[in-house]
């Protein structure tokens, strides 16, 4: 059950002083990518945030994304938020099982309909009425429907319950679906979704996200396949320790040739770190050990749609882009760039919604120009952000 405390109350229960929460914020912000000028409002919010009740679905998966995120070194960002929620519903780590378990996923449903965070790890078999998997004699589809109808937002975690992961790889026999396909398709109420792709995914990803969610009852921005940009916003390729040799030409041919002993780039043996989005490289495993390519092992593509269907370990740089990035057909890109400018530097005071501001879009740029708002004169916008942001305000209205 939720407790009335606040997230600053826990931690100081757990012996953690203010000077230790601002560290800890600060980890947080610099994990999310979020600028210099919004940590004060990360910190505070985040201070008053209440404990939430989370329901953890779980359906077509191996549990590795239960694993990465309880295997996670200690003391980590990821104890402090898992602590702290109240995880009300989970086939793994609860200690209830039958007619007990599923009563405790209702009783939190209902005292918490609306509020509560539904977590779902796993895709969801649809083929032949959903028969391959149920739960307490439903099907996976019925449980999900259920409980996304009072649940304040979604999140997705695991290329399983992302894309489909694994299960929907062809001939995908059980009809494997994931839950943005099932929302657009209206199997299940459209709810606010967040997708944190990977086989598993990070850690540091999982908490970071509920962080922000806790401090700003929001999700951070994300790109077009709905992934935090904070986490999937570059290329494992961008990031990787490796890449020096890539820009040397020097590739490993073999597994266990001189190149691959030297540690050289490993694209010539299938890696698709250059397509991939996701932050393995910089983050990385086992108490920030390696990530596999460190290890010597290719980049299979975990954190991008459909990865296990993507053909041979090797494809040209060429076929590999085509295949695997979003596609951005008829997308504005000064639109784009002025939402993440937004997001970046004004969400954390004003309102998610521009659209609910009472000053006329076109004027905001003229404001900023100014400098006669007071709190805004340390923003250094140049003419060109001034712009972008202006055209996306614009597109809001």
């Amino acid at each position: 059950m939720l407790n009335s405390g606040t997230f600053e109350t826990y931690l100081t229960q757990k012996g953690i002083g203010r000077r230790s929460f601002l560290k800890i914020c600060s980890t947080i912000a610099s994990l999310l990518a979020l600028p210099a000028s919004a940590l004060p409002a990360l910190s505070e919010k985040l201070r008053q945030a209440t404990r939430p009740s989370v329901i953890w679905l779980s359906f077509q998966e191996c549990t590795g994304c239960t694993e990465s995120l309880t295997r996670s070194h200690a003391p980590t960002i990821e104890d402090l938020i898992f602590d702290y929620i109240s995880l009300d519903y989970h086939h793994t780590l609860q200690a209830a099982s039958g007619e007990a378990a599923e009563a405790a996923r209702l009783e939190a449903m209902q005292n918490f309909f609306g509020q509560y965070l539904l977590v779902v790890d796993g895709s969801i078999p649809i083929g032949n009425g959903g028969v391959y998997s149920t739960i307490a004699g439903k099907t996976n589809l019925e449980m999900l429907k259920e409980c996304t109808e009072g649940a304040k937002a979604v999140i997705a975690i695991g290329s399983c319950a992302a894309f489909g992961g694994l299960p929907a790889a062809s001939p995908n026999p059980t009809g494997a679906t994931d839950v943005a396909t099932l929302m657009e398709n209206g199997l299940i109420e459209k709810k606010t979704l967040v997708n944190l792709p990977g086989c598993p995914p990070l850690p540091i990803a999982i908490s970071g996200v509920l962080a922000h969610f806790l401090a700003f009852e929001r999700f951070p921005a994300l790109d077009a396949l709905n992934r935090p940009l904070s986490f999937y916003g570059n290329t494992v390729h961008e990031r990787c320790s490796r890449y020096h040799f890539y820009q040397e030409k020097k590739f490993a041919e073999h597994f266990d040739d001189e190149g691959a002993k030297k540690g050289w780039c490993l694209y010539k043996l299938g890696c698709k770190g250059p397509t991939t989005y996701n932050a393995c490289a910089v983050h990385k495993w086992n108490q920030g050990t390696s990530f596999p390519i460190e290890s010597g092992h290719p980049c299979l593509g975990c954190s991008e749609p459909d990865f296990w269907d993507k053909g041979s370990f090797y494809q040209s740089l060429d076929e590999l882009e085509s295949s695997c990035q979003p596609s951005r057909e008829n997308v504005d890109s000064s639109v784009e760039e002025g939402q993440l400018l937004y997001e970046d530097n004004c969400a954390y005071c004003h309102s998610a919604d521009p659209s609910e501001f009472e000053t006329e879009a076109k004027n905001i740029p003229q404001l900023l120009r100014s400098g006669e708002i007071r709190s805004h004169r340390r923003l250094e916008f140049s003419d060109d952000q001034l712009n972008i942001l202006e055209k996306y305000l614009k597109s809001t209205k």
